[in-house]
């Protein structure tokens, strides 16, 4: 009975804080009651904390859909995207045959400072064998992750020999930026996964290394790109909009409105600035997007955003876990909000398939948007919309001509990312020697007859289900290989030359290349 009575104490003594203590108190001692009986007369020995989580979560998926509850154990993989960074040795990893493989070390981090190198096998950590046991991904990273300056034993076996490190844990970056890289003479590519705690020093850097190879020119590319945190969309679009223009208002029941302006000299306040977005591309994504589209600083090209203009804030709880509560709505500067409907919370889950369904992927006509969500940018008099996500200036339909079903199996099998691995680790030093950088191996590396039969005899070994479908293949020939080459290339290097050769199927950024190579840009008569 103390969790009980620790419980209601708990509870009610948070209640004051509402707006109504009397109606909150009155909920916290129903809750009680029901946990008391539920305690002393339930038919089998109740695990009351794990249904008090159960009754959190519920209780927060009532409100909104991104109204969230994380227990303290999944905290700190929770944080780590927004954070920037985790505590590790510094590897990453490819699990192949139940062995866990180093595809590459991360530069700086504490294992390469010990010479641990890609193609090593990790088959002991801590004197417990990791090889051969079913070990899942989750595993690894539990074992080798943990408390900062704390050591962990690993044994590599390295073609045959056995070696022992002792790693001792360190902060490992995670970067947010994927690519940053010139596309041609005057147009710069940056490619933004997440908004963290280091995404605008990041940016900043890329900007200026892009400045310095000449760029006059920005893409800057947010497909995919879900979000995090809005301090980093704030000052990101500092970076882009001049004088003390405001980047985001929110307001919600118990905040009062609050503007975020610009309010510092940016790095490329001047010059052609294209934000690209897609389906998937929410909430900080969705507020620079927003922000560059209303004040006519650049355009936004690719398919409609996926609409989430809620806030959240994060808050701790007594036990370490954490509640991220939404307490706000978030506006664009010309008064969009732009969070798509929720009250269906199961039409809500399913709205990005229902999109596709309708066509909006592939007709802009098929998007209806009503008069009254219309608005007007501040300087042109351009019309855009809210009430569901940030609408493109210029739209570009999905592209499924090359797509197959055998395509798909070989991706979702693995046999693309292991078979790449394991080419670079038989070929490592050969490739390096004959391809110095990505623009030699970008310009002369083919997937040749005899490097595909390698591919598909692979694939054969791993897995006798998956049979080669000639019609399939021919459909999805040149994306398969150019898939291949990609991942080869991030092996080889980083994902920054990985997206150097990826994106030559990007019919999005492929588009805004056109529209600034043939000058279309001028058309809207954007700030200058």
């Amino acid at each position: 009975m103390r969790y009980t009575f620790f419980l209601l104490t708990t509870i009610l003594g948070a209640s004051l804080w509402a707006q109504d203590a009397n109606k909150a108190a009155a909920s916290a001692q129903k809750y009680a009651e029901v946990l008391y009986n539920i305690e002393r007369f339930y038919v089998d020995a109740p695990d009351a904390p794990q249904l008090t989580e159960t009754a959190i979560v519920a209780m927060l998926e009532a409100l909104d859909p991104h109204s969230t509850y994380i227990p303290k154990e999944e905290l700190d993989d929770a944080q780590m995207t927004i954070n920037g960074s985790f505590v590790g040795i510094g590897v990453r990893f490819q699990l192949m045959k139940d062995t866990i493989s180093v595809v590459a070390t991360i530069p700086g981090g504490p294992s390469e400072k010990l010479g641990i190198l890609p193609g090593d096998q990790i088959v002991q950590v801590d004197g417990q064998a990791v090889a051969g046991v079913g070990i899942k991904n989750d595993q690894v990273r539990q074992k080798l992750m943990g408390d900062l300056g704390t050591k962990v034993k690993v044994t590599i076996n390295r073609k045959g020999k056995l070696l022992d490190f002792n790693i001792t844990r360190d902060k490992i970056p995670v970067f947010s930026v994927d690519a940053a890289y010139m596309i041609d003479k005057e147009i710069g590519y940056i490619k933004l996964n997440s908004f963290s705690k280091t995404t605008v020093q990041e940016v900043q850097n890329a900007l200026l290394s892009l400045k310095e190879q000449g760029m006059k020119s920005l893409i800057f590319d947010l497909q995919g790109n879900g979000g995090g945190l809005l301090d980093a969309a704030h000052k990101l679009a500092d970076e882009f909009l001049s004088g003390d223009k405001l980047v985001v208002y929110s307001e919600g029941r118990a905040q009062p409105r609050y503007d975020l302006k610009a309010g510092k000299r940016g790095l490329f306040e001047d010059g052609p600035l294209i934000i690209l977005t897609d389906e998937y591309a929410a909430s900080a994504s969705e507020i620079l997007s927003g922000a560059i589209q209303d004040w006519d600083r650049g355009l936004v090209v690719g398919r409609r955003t996926y609409g989430k203009g809620l806030v959240q804030r994060p808050m701790p709880l007594s036990d370490g876990s954490e509640m991220r509560l939404t307490i706000a709505r978030y506006y664009t500067p010309t008064g969009r909000h732009i969070q798509k409907p929720y009250q269906d919370t199961e039409t809500y889950r399913k709205d990005l398939n229902q999109r596709y369904l309708n066509g909006e992927f592939f007709l802009k006509d098929s998007i209806k948007m009503p008069d009254s969500l219309m608005y007007k940018t501040l300087k042109t008099k351009r019309t855009v919309y809210g009430g569901g996500g940030i609408m493109p200036d210029v739209f570009v339909a999905l592209d499924t001509t090359q797509s197959s079903v055998y395509f798909s199996k070989l991706i979702q099998g693995g046999h693309v990312n292991n078979f790449a691995f394991k080419y670079i680790n038989a070929n490592r030093a050969a490739l390096k020697a004959q391809y110095p950088d990505i623009t030699a191996f970008k310009n002369n590396f083919n997937c040749d007859q005899a490097f595909m039969d390698q591919f598909f005899a692979h694939v054969a070994q791993e897995d006798a289900t998956l049979l080669f479908d000639q019609k399939d293949y021919s459909t999805s020939e040149q994306l398969l290989k150019l898939r291949l080459k990609a991942v080869l290339a991030q092996d080889l290097w980083s994902t920054n030359e990985m997206f150097q050769i990826y994106n030559e199927t990007n019919e999005i950024l492929q588009e805004a290349i056109e529209v600034l190579q043939r000058k279309q840009y001028t058309q809207y008569e954007l700030d200058k």
